[in-house]
């Protein structure tokens, strides 16, 4: 995956992204967002993990790191939904 965005869409953001609903038992991948700060550790990027709960803006997703479950609180915009 390259870091940069298209010319056309830099700097911009799709709110249907940021603002998407997801549930509990939702699968989801992280997948970073360029135009955002990422507040997650760079070694998640291209995981899959399952939706806990939510706190506050953000989502808790539990993901396997090294065989143990780890949760990690990350913003919907970095998430994109995997259908099953």
């Amino acid at each position: 995956m390259s870091k940069k965005k298209p010319i056309r869409t830099r700097g911009k953001l799709q709110f249907s992204r940021y603002f998407q609903t997801l549930k509990e038992g939702d699968r989801v991948a992280v997948v970073m967002e360029p135009s955002l700060q990422p507040r997650f550790p760079k070694r998640l990027q291209g995981r899959t993990g399952i939706i806990e709960g939510k706190k506050g803006g953000v989502f808790i997703v539990n993901i396997n790191d090294l065989n143990k479950e780890k949760k990690f609180l990350i913003e919907s915009a970095h998430l994109r939904r995997i259908q099953t």
